[in-house]
């Protein structure tokens, strides 16, 4: 097994730290899972194929204390699972020279991210290039006090606004690419957490970033075997 595309898979749901605790569903030849932020902000979907392991679902409640031990090991890796019955109970994953013994958690420890019981009309259709990603997250770097971003649309087009306010703040605007758009009124969302996707799927050539007037985002990468979704909810307090 190659460690380098475990690691990828980990980090597109843990986001720097956001989603520690998820229940990973191995299926055989594939993983998924199923994750949210602890603030609600940020729910989502991740699928890798192209993945040999046992049928299981693996509790993994501490997600930094994995990545610790993966970092022990060098890049050819061998996992075997210990069960207690059905119940997953550990992993054992070596190296040639090495082998870190991971606990796994009991499923019902680990909250469930709830099902979307409907997806709203997405209204705004942003094109999210190597471009974007690199302004944003560069955006974000000069803006660290800066929570949010807004999405503003009007008769010249589509911008996003890292720092939006209405009064005069410190600020980066930047105009995008749309693929259709309705003008809506404003809305904003966590712009520390887009950074984080946008950073773990940088190696993504183009996706689509689309906004509904219901509060709601969502973006999705396609980047090799992975598959990833993201729904960012707005902040209403901006």
């Amino acid at each position: 097994m190659n460690k380098h595309s475990l690691n990828r898979f980990i980090d597109k749901y843990y986001l720097g730290g956001n989603c520690s605790s998820v229940v990973i569903n191995s299926k055989g030849d594939s993983l998924s899972t199923r994750f949210i932020t602890g603030d609600k902000n940020l729910l989502g979907e991740l699928n890798m194929t192209g993945w040999s392991f046992d049928e299981a679902d693996l509790g993994v409640y501490n997600t930094e204390q994995l990545v610790k031990l993966l970092s022990v090991l060098s890049e050819n890796i061998t996992m075997n699972l210990t069960k207690a019955g059905d119940k997953a109970v550990s992993l054992k994953i070596s190296d040639s020279k090495s082998d870190v013994n991971y606990m796994l958690s009991d499923l019902s420890v680990i909250s469930s991210p709830p099902n979307l019981k409907s997806i709203p009309e997405f209204e705004v259709k942003i094109k999210v290039d190597k471009s974007f990603m690199t302004k944003f997250v560069a955006g974000k770097g000069a803006l660290t006090d800066t929570d949010n971003f807004t999405v503003i649309t009007d008769d010249d087009g589509v911008k996003v606004v890292i720092g939006y306010a209405e009064i005069n703040t410190n600020r980066v605007t930047l105009p995008v690419e749309t693929e259709s758009y309705d003008k809506i009124e404003n809305v904003s969302f966590n712009a520390n957490l887009f950074r984080d996707v946008l950073v773990v799927n940088k190696e993504c050539e183009s996706a689509t970033l689309e906004v509904s007037s219901q509060g709601l985002a969502r973006i999705n990468f396609k980047i090799d075997e992975y598959d990833a979704t993201y729904y960012l909810v707005a902040d209403t307090d901006v």
